[in-house]
């Protein structure tokens, strides 16, 4: 009895030390650029399993606000978010007020995603403010997508009310909306191109509508983390011209309560194939190694400072 004794003691102290740190990353609805992104951070991961004893899964979610609050209470390791929406969660603003989540932390920034209102020829929206008694969908609750929609609205004069029609669909939802004329239009936060949009755009005449003017200009100086850019000419059926809008990073998020082994494992796995990661998704081709580090709008990690910092890029 004594040896069997001493024996599971020992086998208690051995085990953890070989036994598997599993990480799940939230991400956003299967046909926007969230999900395809986790998957992409996850097999970079994965591919080191032997060794880091790391393994990585991805979730389908309901994006970036989401995901914070998820990963705030434990449920998530890490998730993607847009970055106005790191910055409000950080701060305590917005969807957030009052309930500052100080633990929230940055892993790096991925790529940038633009806010797109996709809209159907016939409903002649060719501005922001031609939505008025439209029927629009905001994207379902929970997401940045909402929340930066409501934050142009805001800046832009118009209320929920002033919408024939507020949709709440989810993002896989909506070109099929648009196609059945159930809907006029829709806001999608995303980086481009994206198989969401160029499903609307193949299956009806639909066009991507300018979101530009005073009231944007406005919006960018009072906050620092948006700014101007063009969804590129040709990307869309029925889209021949670039076509501007203004737009946040997404960024891969965790809290201090995920392990540095965790982070050091996740940002090496990326930097180290990192011509290979570019080649995963068309919306990473212009990013580079520095540009991982802007647009960050909460604290970095730190098991994220340490790889960066051994990279020579802090």
């Amino acid at each position: 009895m004594k040896l069997f004794a001493t024996t599971s003691i020992l086998t208690a102290l051995i085990i953890p030390s070989f036994a598997a740190e599993f990480v799940t990353i939230g991400t956003g609805g299967v046909t926007g650029t969230y999900y395809p992104t986790g998957g992409a951070i996850c097999r970079l991961v994965n591919k080191y399993k032997k060794e880091t004893k790391i393994r990585c899964s991805v979730e389908s979610t309901a994006g970036s606000v989401y995901n914070i609050n998820t990963i705030k209470n434990g449920d998530l390791d890490f998730g993607i978010a847009q970055s106005d929406v790191v910055y409000q969660a950080s701060k305590g603003t917005n969807e957030f007020n009052g309930k500052a989540i100080k633990k929230l932390k940055s892993v790096m920034a991925i790529y940038p995603e633009l806010l797109t209102l996709v809209t159907r020829k016939d409903a002649n929206i060719n501005n922001i403010t031609d939505i008025k008694g439209k029927r629009i969908n905001l994207g379902n609750p929970g997401s940045g997508n909402e929340a930066t929609a409501l934050t142009l609205f805001e800046a832009s004069g118009i209320k929920k009310e002033d919408l024939k029609f507020a949709g709440t669909l989810k993002a896989s939802e909506m070109p099929d909306a648009l196609k059945e004329d159930k809907i006029d239009g829709y806001f999608y936060m995303v980086g481009h191109p994206t198989t969401n949009i160029k499903d609307a755009t193949n299956s009806v005449d639909a066009k991507i509508t300018p979101l530009e003017g005073a009231n944007i200009d406005a919006l960018i100086t009072k906050y620092p983390y948006f700014a101007k850019a063009d969804v590129p000419a040709g990307m869309y059926k029925g889209n021949p011209e670039n076509i501007p809008t203004f737009g946040v990073k997404a960024v891969l998020v965790t809290s201090d309560d995920v392990s540095e082994k965790a982070v050091y494992t996740t940002v090496k796995a990326i930097l180290e194939n990192f011509d290979k990661f570019k080649r995963l998704h068309p919306a990473y081709s212009n990013i580079t190694k520095k540009s991982l580090l802007e647009g960050l709008s909460a604290p970095l990690h730190d098991g994220a400072k340490r790889y960066f910092k051994e990279a020579g890029l802090l």
